[in-house]
């Protein structure tokens, strides 16, 4: 095994296909992360109000194997509708776990809060859903694109000075190989704290001073200031949605401690994060099979990490600035 991290693209991590839908006018939209042939999956939820399908199948104890789909979405609640789009295009496709009669494809999903953002009342639905798993298992894409695309359409980061001096996020997507193994991260940025390099620790987005402003406050001095005069607003309406695709091979159990791994990298990355305001859930899918790369559980986990940083400051960093909200590369 190679003893250095190279980045690849997450459409080379095999066992997975990829789609967005995207409606820019509402500020909405989906991600799909397709496993056609299944994969292992575990789940790590943070967040005090998820938006959330299937995840309880993930739990160890319970018997379901393989997954066949994970939907990351807009919408808040109403967005789970899109993963009901998902199974729909699946079945029809035969791709799903065997019952008999039909076959049932194992989607699991979690939504981000945009209702404020764009048009509150346009939210992926199960066409969209359809939509984007045809785009991912016909589209024949070479890369994914990242910023105002699909989950991360509606994203927006920096709200704990209120939405009129937040920020952009986006969705963003990388990936590493490290000798045969290969980890990617799909995440969509949706936080109420700020997003900064993990390397330099320069923010990359957030809150800003005033509303025509391009200076980023530092939200967690700020909070340490407020001290008991803290106030917490926009209640429930952040998420950061996120999934680990690998081609190793692991048990439900290895998928769920990964994913409990990789949500260091919310920490490294969103100040402050995992606050009250945030819903915060991370998916892993696993491809590998008998011939899958061997790699010690703590490494696959740091690598995981690693992806996760990267996939959150790019989703920052991609995003384009839509309905009044600057973005990154707006200021």
């Amino acid at each position: 095994m190679s003893d250095s991290l190279e980045p690849i693209s997450i459409t080379d991590v095999e066992g997975f296909s990829f789609g967005h839908w995207t409606n820019r006018e509402a500020a909405t939209g989906c991600t799909v992360i397709v496993a056609p042939h299944g994969a292992a999956a575990g789940v790590d939820v943070r967040g005090g109000a998820p938006a959330s399908r299937e995840t309880d199948l993930l739990r160890p104890e319970n018997t379901v194997e393989q997954v066949h789909a994970v939907c990351l979405s807009g919408g808040s609640a109403f967005g789970l509708e899109a993963a009901s789009g998902v199974a729909r295009e699946l079945e029809s496709r035969g791709i799903g776990l065997d019952v008999g009669p039909t076959r049932v494809p194992i989607v699991c999903s979690s939504c981000l809060f945009d209702l404020a953002f764009g048009d509150a009342f346009v939210r992926p639905d199960v066409e969209a859903g359809a939509a984007a798993t045809r785009l991912a298992l016909d589209g024949n894409a070479t890369g994914l694109a990242e910023g105002t695309v699909g989950a991360g359409t509606g994203a927006t980061i920096g709200k704990l000075l209120g939405m009129d001096r937040a920020m952009k996020g986006g969705l963003g997507a990388r990936a590493f190989s490290l000798g045969a193994l290969k980890v990617g991260a799909i995440s969509a940025v949706n936080a109420c704290g700020n997003v900064v390099d993990p390397i330099t620790l320069e923010p990359v987005a957030g809150a800003r001073v005033s509303a025509d402003g391009t200076q980023i406050v530092d939200l967690e001095e700020g909070m340490l200031d407020a001290g008991a005069g803290l106030t917490m607003p926009l209640d429930r309406t952040n998420t950061t949605i996120s999934c680990i695709v690998t081609n190793a091979r692991l048990t439900k159990a290895q998928a769920t401690k990964v994913a409990q791994m990789a949500a260091d990298a919310y920490a490294h990355v969103i100040r402050p994060t995992h606050t009250t305001n945030d819903g915060d859930t991370i998916y892993v899918l696993a491809s590998g099979g008998d011939d899958a790369p061997a790699c010690p559980l703590d490494l696959l986990g740091l690598v995981a990490t690693r992806a996760l940083e990267a996939a959150l400051v790019a989703g920052c960093r991609e995003a384009e600035g839509i309905c009044g909200l600057p973005a990154a590369r707006d200021l």
